[in-house]
Order: structure tokens, then sequence, then C-alpha cells
């Protein structure tokens, strides 16, 4: 089963502790890049409040990792001895805790830039001191961070996956199929709507896996396995480049383990191994 849990237990927080001398984790990111030290063998660590902090365009403390507390930054250009890092190359390189916090302060920084001005009447927004959110001190209107919800699923056959992949992939890689949830749509209408529309197969059996907070930009991806039920692949046009049926023994390219797409592949098909032995 997919977990982020880690030995450390993350706290979440928004009122930070009145003491903040000790050395913290800090997420900083600049035109959507997080920051690294820029030595090329540096390693993300914790330190005492870098000095840029006291010029970040945002702010936002976000709890504490074991007793360490972590904060997210934004800046408005790269500091001296830092360079910028894109975010997917950032989770590559981070340990799965340090590497859910820094997904959980792009998106918290990301919302903060998205919502300095009230949706419904323009005013500029204040930030709450007690609660993740902007307040509208014209009409009231509360923006919190924003959530999408997605599905992803592994359609399987015998000892055949499903993978597909999207114009967006990198060369060559396949995945399980993915779609973002419709407003008055449950999780499971949403599986089998997405499997029938992106590929045109039907599925039964439908069986919960586990879920991810995805920072590209604020999705919540909600994963599935299911039986193949019937239908001929039929790529759906301008969504799926390509999709077919992999043997087990026979994969493609597949994402990485940073994605809870490339857990959800690997121990299905540990299962399935196991089983047939």
């Amino acid at each position: 089963m997919f977990s982020t849990f880690s030995a450390e237990r993350f706290v979440p927080a928004v009122q930070a502790p009145l003491t903040g001398a000790e050395p913290a984790w800090w997420f900083a990111f600049s035109a959507g890049q997080m920051l690294w030290p820029e030595a090329v063998d540096a390693e993300f660590a914790r330190q005492h409040e870098p000095t840029f902090a006291r010029e970040s365009a945002a702010r936002h403390y976000l709890g504490t990792l074991g007793d360490v507390a972590c904060w997210a930054l934004a800046v408005d250009a790269v500091p001296n001895g830092w360079r910028g890092l894109p975010l997917r190359a950032s989770l590559l390189s981070l340990p799965a805790p340090l590497a859910s916090l820094a997904g959980r302060a792009a998106q918290v920084l990301e919302w903060d830039r998205t919502h300095r001005h009230c949706g419904v009447c323009g005013t500029p927004t204040q930030r709450q001191a007690t609660e993740r959110a902007r307040r509208c001190p014209a009409c009231g209107q509360v923006a919190y961070p924003r959530l999408s919800p997605a599905m992803m699923v592994l359609v399987w056959r015998g000892r055949e996956l499903l993978l597909a992949r999207s114009p967006q992939y990198s060369t060559g890689m396949y995945s399980a199929l993915a779609g973002f949830v419709d407003p008055g749509e449950s999780l499971e209408e949403c599986v089998v709507r997405e499997v029938a529309e992106e590929v045109s197969v039907s599925i039964r059996d439908l069986r919960y896996y586990g879920s991810q907070s995805w920072p590209f930009p604020h999705s919540l991806m909600v994963a599935y396995t299911a039986e193949w039920a019937g239908g001929e692949i039929v790529p759906q046009a301008d969504e799926i480049e390509a999709a077919d049926w992999f043997g087990i023994d026979a994969l493609p390219i597949i994402p990485p383990r940073y994605s809870i797409a490339g857990h959800l592949i690997r121990d299905t098909v540990a299962a399935m191994s196991a089983s047939s032995t």
C-alpha cells in the first residue's frame, strides 16, 4: 500500500511558535522553482533563517516535522549563492517526508499568489492569523487553499496492464489512466467515466489503492485498480497519444516512485507476480 508516512511525524499548523531561532526546514521558491544551495553537490538541509527570508514576497509557517519547524517562502529573484530547480526535479532529489513538504509549500504559495484579490468583488484580500485563508474585508468572501480531486486507475487483464501515454509525458513513458472529478460526481463514477472516455473499455471490481497530494498545481490523486470487463482500446483523440496492454514482465518506461502512479504500477506487478508463484 502506498503511504507517505515516515518515522518523523508532520504536524501541520498556521501560527508559528514565539521562539524561532533554531534551525528549520526552509522551502523557498522563486518563479515556481525551488531554491537549493548553489554548490552542485550541496544537500537540502536544515538551517537558520536565510538572510533573503526577510525580503520574501510571501512567508508561511507550515508546521513541524518531528520537532523541527517548517516554512514556505516566495522571493522575487534567486538570491546569491542559490539556484532554482524545477519542483519535479526537486521531489526526485528529496526523501519522502521532505518531498511531501516541498509539495505542500509549493501549493500554499501558489494559493497565496493567486488569491491576493477577491474573486467576487476584486478587493485586496487579507491573510487570516488563525487559519490558512484569505478574507475579503469588503464582502467577507473567504478563500481557502484550492484542492482538485482526481482519480487514477490501473486496469488489469490476466497478467497484463493497460497503460497509456499523454502527449505531455516524457519520451517513451506510460502510466495509469487519470482524470479530474466533475462537479456532482463520485470518485467511482469518475473512474468509470474516464476509462470509457480515454480508452473506450469497461471495468469491474474497482478497488481503492491509496492517495497522494500532487502539487501540479493542486491535485489530490486517488488511485484504484480495476479489472477489464470488455471492449477494445480506442485512445481518446487529443488526450491519449497511445495506449496498449503490457505484460507485467515487459513494461515500458513507467513513472518514478515519487509519484503514486509509480507505486501503484510496481505494487500491482509485485502482487500479480506473487500470486502466480
